[in-house]
């Protein structure tokens, strides 16, 4: 049984795989083959809320050939206190996959063990492997493969976004560096379970230096809007602008996993000047969530 969970327990190989057939199931939009979800039903349960990742997994699934439930947390009994084993266990006698939006791991973990069908993890306090699978296949759609490449990621580098970058880039090798206020910046453990090429720094400026991407998220997540004051006061020196990319390589990318609130971590004007890119990388959500489904069924 085939999960996605995290990029840490996903194995290098897979990771190639769905990366490659990205790019597939991009150019075969409106004429695949094979639908592999022929006759099936995956649930969507949300306990946040979302754009890309809920419609891209909406038209992915159906365009795949399946059909969709989508559950918010509060229209079933986990809203009132069912126990994820027991929702698990009721779904996974009625559904296909499930692919789950939600805070804790444990939550999406848990569920992949007693569901005994296979389970994404759309976003977790922890990680968010469906993103970077897609902010990599974007750049290496644009720029070749990312081994051997500088990736900066600036802003809180001890959330979820980061975190994923960090396994990804033990797993294809290529150098992270995350600029972050040391308040903010990983965990000692998270670095060493990655191992590969991370630096991690305070220092803005030197972080960008000769990158190949820029990359940014936003510096209030989900959930922690009651640091909101706080958290714009210690991040605001760490934003994307021109004076930034200029120090990047001249052919860097500059990338947002969406959403943005410009002049805040990025300003108007740089996003507008890589909208393209950002954009496209929006758009990519759906071709890797498809890859994504289509290699667990596989």
């Amino acid at each position: 049984m085939k999960h996605l969970l995290s990029i840490e327990t996903l194995d290098t190989t897979a990771a190639r795989l769905i990366l490659e057939q990205s790019g597939v199931f991009k150019k075969q939009r409106g004429q695949h083959p094979r639908l592999p979800l022929t006759g099936q039903t995956w649930a969507l349960i949300f306990s946040k809320s979302s754009t890309r990742t809920r419609v891209s997994f909406e038209v992915g699934i159906r365009e795949l050939g399946g059909e969709v439930l989508f559950l918010n947390k509060n229209d079933i009994q986990l809203g009132r206190g069912e126990p994820i084993e027991d929702t698990a266990r009721v779904l996974g006698r009625m559904v296909h996959g499930a692919v789950i939006r939600t805070y804790a791991q444990q939550e999406v973990e848990a569920f992949a063990h007693w569901s005994a069908i296979p389970t994404v993890n759309a976003l977790t306090d922890a990680e968010h492997p469906c993103q970077i699978l897609t902010d990599i296949f974007t750049f290496e759609e644009k720029r070749g493969p990312i081994a051997g490449k500088v990736v900066t990621f600036v802003g809180d580098g001890a959330c979820n976004v980061p975190a994923s970058w960090i396994f990804a880039a033990g797993k294809l090798g290529f150098e992270l560096r995350i600029a972050a206020p040391k308040a903010y910046q990983p965990a000692p453990e998270i670095l060493k379970r990655a191992g590969g090429n991370i630096h991690v720094t305070d220092d803005l400026q030197a972080a960008a230096r000769g990158a190949d991407l820029l990359y940014t998220d936003v510096w209030v997540s989900m959930g922690m809007e009651a640091e909101t004051a706080q958290r714009l006061k210690d991040l605001a020196g760490y934003q994307i602008n021109d004076a930034l990319v200029r120090l990047a390589k001249p052919d860097a990318l500059v990338m947002h996993c969406l959403p943005a609130y410009r002049d805040k971590e990025i300003d108007a004007a740089t996003f507008e000047a890589h909208a393209q890119t950002i954009f496209d990388q929006a758009e990519n959500r759906l071709h890797t969530q498809k890859s994504i489904l289509n290699w667990l069924v596989s």
